[in-house]
C-alpha cells in the first residue's frame, strides 16, 4: 500500500510540474505534439487538435513533448519552435513547472489547514482542540524527570499527588500542581501505544534560575488538532508556504555548498526510498498528514529544479539567459553534451543517496 501511494505522489507532483510546461507552452504559442501521463510505452492515446494525449505503461510520473525543445544540429527552424520563440517566452514555460510545483503546495497546504493539522497550542486554543495533549518536549539530563524514566514525545495523561489529581493539557496548570504538591508524583505516560505509570519526585535546585522552587526538569508543550476557518487558510496557507519554501532554499543552499566542498553529510539526505518511507508513514497518520508530506516534496521538487545544472529547468533557463545576452544560440551539440553530464550526475547523486537510504534501514 505504501508503494502504490508513493508512486501515486510521484505522478501527481510530476504530472502538475509538466502541466505548468503544458499550459505556458500553448499560451506562448508553441506546438505541444504530445503530453503524457507515465513513460512509454503508450498504453492509450488520443489526439486533440496538435496535441496528443498519453496515457503509458510506466507509472512513475509524465511528460510534455514541446516541438523544437531539443533542435538536432541543422534542422529547419520553425517559427512555433521552442527554440524559436522570444527568449522571455523560453524562460516563462521553464519557469512554469517550477511555479505550478509552488502553487501546489500552496493549496495543499491551505487544505490541510482547513482539515486541521497537529501542531504545538497556545494557552487560549487548548480549549478548542478536541484532541489536546500534553506532550514531553524536553528533558534536563540528570533531574528528577530523567531518573524517573520520562522521555521526550511521552505523553502526560494524568499526574495524581497525595491531594490531588491533574488531567489535562495545561502546561501552566500542570507545573502549578508539581511545584505547590511538593510531593512524589505518579504519572500516567502514553508512550509508544503503550501506557506506564511513572512515579517521579520534584526536587528544588534543578532550574538555574529559581532554585528554591522544586521541579522535575521538564520541557512541556500542548499539543492538538486545530482546523483553521475555510475563509482564513488562503492568508494563512500563503505565510505557511513562503516560510516553507524560504526555509527549504536555505536548507539546499547549505547542502550543495557543502557539496561542493566535499564536507556535505548525505546521511541528512532522503533519496526515493527515503520518500517512499516518508509517504507511508504520513499517510498512516491520515490524509492531512499525506498532503503536508506531499506539499512538502512538492516545494522541494520546485526549488531543486532551479538549480542551474544542466539536465533541470534551472539548467536549460541559465541557457536561455546566456543566449539572450550573447543574441546568439547555444550549438545544439554543446547543449545536449552539458545536459547529458549534468543528468549523468543527478543520476550518480541519487544512487548514492538511495543506497545511503537503504543502509539506513538495514542497520
Amino acid at each position: 500500500m505504501t508503494i502504490a501511494i508513493f508512486v501515486l505522489v510521484l505522478v501527481a507532483l510530476i504530472v502538475v510540474h509538466e502541466f505548468g510546461h503544458f499550459v505556458a507552452a500553448k499560451l506562448s504559442g508553441m506546438r505541444v505534439d504530445e503530453f503524457g501521463i507515465g513513460y512509454p510505452p503508450k498504453a492509450l492515446g488520443k489526439k486533440i487538435g496538435e496535441t496528443e494525449y498519453t496515457l503509458n505503461w510506466l507509472p512513475f510520473g509524465g511528460f510534455v513533448k514541446i516541438f523544437g525543445e531539443d533542435p538536432e544540429p541543422g534542422a529547419v527552424r520553425d517559427p512555433r519552435a521552442f527554440s524559436s520563440r522570444p527568449r522571455i517566452l523560453q524562460a516563462l514555460v521553464l519557469v512554469a513547472g517550477i511555479g505550478m510545483n509552488l502553487l501546489f503546495a500552496y493549496l495543499l497546504i491551505s487544505m490541510t489547514l482547513t482539515m486541521g493539522t497537529t501542531r504545538a497550542l497556545s494557552s487560549e486554543e487548548i480549549a478548542s482542540a478536541p484532541d489536546a495533549q500534553l506532550a514531553v518536549a524536553s528533558v534536563l539530563p540528570d533531574s528528577p524527570a530523567a531518573r524517573g524514566g520520562l522521555a521526550q514525545g511521552d505523553i502526560i495523561l494524568s499526574a495524581k499527588t497525595a491531594d490531588a489529581e491533574y488531567r489535562g493539557a495545561d502546561p501552566e496548570v500542570f507545573t502549578s500542581l508539581i511545584t505547590e504538591e511538593g510531593g512524589p508524583v505518579t504519572l500516567s505516560v502514553l508512550r509508544a501505544d503503550q501506557t506506564e505509570q511513572i512515579v517521579v519526585t520534584p526536587e528544588s535546585g534543578v532550574i538555574a534560575g529559581q532554585p528554591e522552587r522544586r521541579a522535575l526538569g521538564v520541557g512541556l508543550a500542548a499539543i492538538g488538532t486545530v482546523t483553521v476557518p475555510l475563509w482564513e487558510a488562503p492568508v494563512q496557507g500563503a505565510v505557511l508556504t513562503w516560510e516553507l519554501t524560504k526555509q527549504t532554499a536555505i536548507a539546499l543552499f547549505h547542502f550543495f555548498a557543502a557539496l561542493f566542498t566535499f564536507s556535505a553529510d548525505l546521511s541528512q539526505v532522503s533519496g526515493p526510498v527515503g520518500i517512499a518511507g516518508a509517504v507511508g508513514n504520513a499517510s498512516s497518520s491520515g490524509l492531512a498528514s499525506l498532503l503536508a508530506i506531499t506539499a512538502l516534496i512538492s516545494i522541494n521538487l520546485a526549488l531543486i529544479n532551479l538549480l542551474p545544472v544542466p539536465a533541470l529547468d534551472g539548467g536549460r533557463l541559465l541557457f536561455v539567459i546566456i543566449e539572450a545576452i550573447t543574441r546568439r544560440p547555444i550549438p545544439p551539440i554543446v547543449a545536449n553534451g552539458f545536459n547529458t553530464v549534468g543528468f549523468g550526475l543527478l543520476i550518480l547523486l541519487m544512487l548514492v543517496v538511495t543506497a545511503n537510504d537503504i543502509f539506513r534501514i538495514v542497520s
